[in-house]
């Protein structure tokens, strides 16, 4: 994902509420997250929807390398010869 540009996507919430489908084709043109202001804070973001999915593919893929990388370390790992035995086998089936 793109990282903000605070001098353009940084928005009020009255802004924002004026404003909204214009902020939402901000939001798709630039593929870049929008902030959203409450009293001078940041309070939300809004991104695009192909941006979000992208996020959630990415952090499936961690959390897959977290847990192979836990029963690595609680000895339930394969050397690498055996894993590429055993997925050869799999795939001749």
């Amino acid at each position: 994902m793109r990282h903000p540009r605070l001098d353009e996507d940084l928005k009020p919430l009255s802004e924002f509420r004026a404003n909204a489908a214009a902020c939402i084709q901000q939001v798709q043109k630039t593929k870049r997250p929008l902030v959203i202001t409450l009293k001078g804070k940041s309070a939300a973001v809004l991104i695009d929807v192909s941006e979000y999915e992208t996020l959630l593919d990415r952090i499936d893929l961690l959390e897959d390398v977290r847990t192979g990388e836990a029963q690595i370390d609680a000895g339930k790992g394969l050397p690498h010869r055996k894993a590429l035995d055993t997925v050869r086998k799999n795939i001749r089936r």
